[in-house]
């Protein structure tokens, strides 16, 4: 009677507790949606540019499901740059010239494996002339951690910092601290300002012990200037720090907040950059604050431009986080009593 008796207060408590029956019902559902349309990809989409090529050559790249299109050279070096292609093919004289973006290791290997491939089974294509590769961006020993390191760097630092953030802010709420700061004649700002001010400056130290410690102590690829790299990570920061504010309103305890976790932060890594998305979801990317992230990162770290070239990021970024400050001010209201 007593096992009983406990079985329906804990049933009755989780029937009043709608958040926590939406998690357990529909967030695994979500997810598993996700990595359904993911992963039931079978191969990446891999896209070629041909400056000049006999004729079968494209056909053949197509037979190895690489996608071959016609470009100038300038267009194809253009397309590179932009990641719009992973590799560049010239053929001058029976031999092929190849440039390559080795920022994915998996689908650069796949590409070349492909090029090779057409080359023998072409006429026009000198059999006996070695390819010349030139790795535009990355190396040819890159691994898979070389390409998904950029993307965690910002992944890492995005999750700890919305958990930390998020389950701080309810504390103070919880414990009456923020009750009693905002009796005082304190503006609604300058408290959610103070607070990401003061979690702002424990995440310079903490991007700046994650980025090191990824980039000179497990050797991920590092081009471009560390400096930019501190930035990024600290604007990510800023947005994870903002966005555990906000979302730590709609919560009453810390393991309400950990049940956003599924919902929030999981399905950013899957849209981060890191898996060819199909058509069906694949606009949600530019949603996630994620995706700009990974791309500033990769930008970067591995093909070692400036800041000119994610421009876009940085402003999404700041949006992002200026967005949520100002969500965050105008929901203080409700906590004030005066």
């Amino acid at each position: 009677m007593r096992v009983r008796a406990l079985a329906v207060r804990i049933l009755n408590q989780l029937r009043h507790d709608k958040r926590t029956i939406a998690l357990m019902l529909f967030a695994p559902i979500l997810l598993l949606t996700l990595l359904y349309f993911i992963l039931g990809e079978s191969e990446p989409t891999v896209n070629v540019a041909v400056i000049n090529a006999p004729a079968g050559f494209m056909d053949k790249l197509d037979d190895s499901n690489v996608i071959a299109s016609r470009y100038s050279e300038n267009q194809a070096r253009d397309a590179l740059a932009r990641g719009e292609v992973v590799a560049t093919v010239n053929i001058i004289s029976g031999k092929p010239y190849i440039e390559v973006d080795g920022s994915n290791p998996t689908k650069a290997k796949q590409a070349l494996t492909a090029l090779q491939e057409a080359k023998n089974k072409v006429e026009g294509v000198r059999p006996d002339l070695s390819s010349e590769v030139t790795y535009v961006y990355g190396y040819e020993d890159a691994t898979l951690f070389d390409s998904f390191g950029t993307v965690l760097i910002g992944f890492i630092v995005f999750f700890f910092t919305f958990l930390v953030s998020g389950i701080s802010f309810l504390q103070e709420r919880t414990s009456g601290t923020l009750e009693k700061l905002l009796s005082m004649p304190i503006k609604r700002w300058e408290i959610v300002g103070g607070y990401v001010l003061g979690f702002g400056l424990f995440t310079v130290l903490q991007s700046f012990l994650i980025s090191t410690y990824v980039i000179y102590v497990l050797n991920v690829t590092m081009v471009g200037s560390f400096g930019l790299v501190l930035l990024i990570t600290l604007l990510t920061a800023m947005v994870a720090l903002t966005l555990g504010i906000l979302v730590s309103t709609a919560a009453s305890s810390e393991f309400q907040m950990m049940q956003f976790i599924p919902v929030i932060i999981i399905p950013q890594i899957f849209f981060s950059g890191l898996f060819d998305l199909p058509a069906a979801i694949e606009f949600l990317e530019p949603v996630m604050p994620l995706y700009y992230v990974a791309d500033a990162l990769t930008q970067v770290m591995i093909k070692g431009n400036g800041i000119s070239m994610f421009t876009r990021d940085i402003g999404v970024l700041l949006g992002c986080s200026s967005a949520f400050m100002l969500l965050n001010t105008l929901l203080l209201k409700k906590y004030r009593r005066i």
